[in-house]
């Protein structure tokens, strides 16, 4: 591209925020103009106000950039990122997509709304053609698109290989997530310490959900839900990063370890998805380790966008089971989403500024 999009990154403060702030450095496509806050952060600089919690150091034009407001005005861009918590995500969002901007957005406000894509380009670029129903539904020039909970983002990927070659029927899906799921500060260090807490709030609905809308089916600009069912346990575990899901996957078609390895290892994206700065290479890494993946050795393979599966074998009650780890704020989140408008830049989504 000859001149780069400029974006704002919404909520740039907390974590995921800082982690756009550090995946937007040097993008090739986007090139941040606003970083914004909460009012109590208003006219200092991001880097007086940021506690920066990442192992890279804060990007240099971010130390100095003003927190403003999160309104489309101060923001001034035609494509926002958005690190909102989702009680706040529903009204700031709307009110910048009513303002012709496009949100690409890590909350998860609008994911049950039938016209809003819950995008994963390895999976569904085609949910875009919800996108004029979106328009059509809310009267607003601009659009949203949210990717998945952190924790559904890698385990349906997997699964969107396998439904693709086997079809899936069921799935039990024991979740390991990782600490910085929760925020900053997260959770008490008393809590966590010597302990794994087997409940995440709300957790368990959104991963059993999440994925059959992912690999439902965009007809005549109307979504139907894939008919997989899904059973989830989420714990939290002592790991900074990456979240690890233990799948146990019943086919429609009888498959063994052999065929659903053959299929995993030779997935790629749809065209559409293929070729973008934040395309996984691979998109899923068949891990031969009879012990990975690990969070600590394998959650920045890809640069912590490709999905790493392991320990793939024969599952006495279903047809297979294995282990899957995503970075969850990489891959789950903030890259998630500028991945999110890579794609929409492709299709011609987004709007001149």
């Amino acid at each position: 591209m000859s001149e780069r999009i400029p974006v704002a990154v919404i909520a740039a403060t907390g974590s995921v925020g800082q982690r756009f702030v550090q995946l937007l450095d040097g993008h090739p496509w986007f090139e941040v103009v606003a970083l914004t806050g909460s009012e109590r952060r208003l006219g200092q600089t991001y880097g007086q106000t940021c506690r920066w919690v990442l192992d890279e150091p804060m990007p240099v034009w971010a130390r100095d950039m003003p927190i403003v407001p999160s309104t489309p005005e101060a923001a001034n861009a035609p494509l926002v990122f958005s690190a909102l918590p989702s009680k706040y995500a529903t009204e700031i969002e709307a009110r910048f997509a009513r303002a012709g901007v496009v949100v690409c957005t890590n909350a998860g406000a609008y994911r049950r709304d039938p016209t809003v894509p819950i995008l994963l380009p390895e999976v569904n670029p085609d949910h875009l053609d919800l996108l004029p129903a979106q328009r059509t539904e809310h009267g607003w020039p601009g659009l949203i698109v949210t990717n998945p909970n952190c924790t559904s983002a890698g385990m349906t990927i997997a699964l969107k290989a396998l439904d693709q070659a086997f079809g899936v029927r069921r799935v039990l899906a024991v979740s390991m997530q990782a600490l910085s799921g929760a925020g900053y500060p997260g959770v008490a260090s008393l809590d966590i310490l010597d302990n794994v807490i087997p409940y995440i709030g709300g957790e368990e609905e959104k991963v059993e959900w999440e994925p059959r809308k992912m690999l439902g089916t965009v007809r005549e600009g109307r979504l139907e839900l894939a008919e997989v069912r899904l059973s989830v346990h989420a714990n939290r575990v002592a790991v900074r990063d990456g979240h690890t899901v233990c799948l146990s996957v019943e086919c429609e078609q009888e498959t063994g370890p052999e065929q659903a390895a053959a299929v995993l290892a030779a997935y790629q994206p749809p065209a559409a998805a293929r070729g973008l700065p934040s395309t996984p290479d691979p998109v899923i890494l068949l891990h031969p380790g009879e012990d990975r993946p690990q969070p600590r050795l394998d959650r920045l393979t890809g640069g912590g966008m490709t999905t790493v599966v392991g320990r793939l074998r024969r599952d006495p009650l279903f047809h297979l089971k294995m282990v899957v780890l995503s970075h969850n704020t990489i891959r789950g989140a903030a890259g998630g989403s500028i991945y999110n408008a890579e794609l929409l830049q492709k299709q011609g989504w987004l709007i001149p500024h």
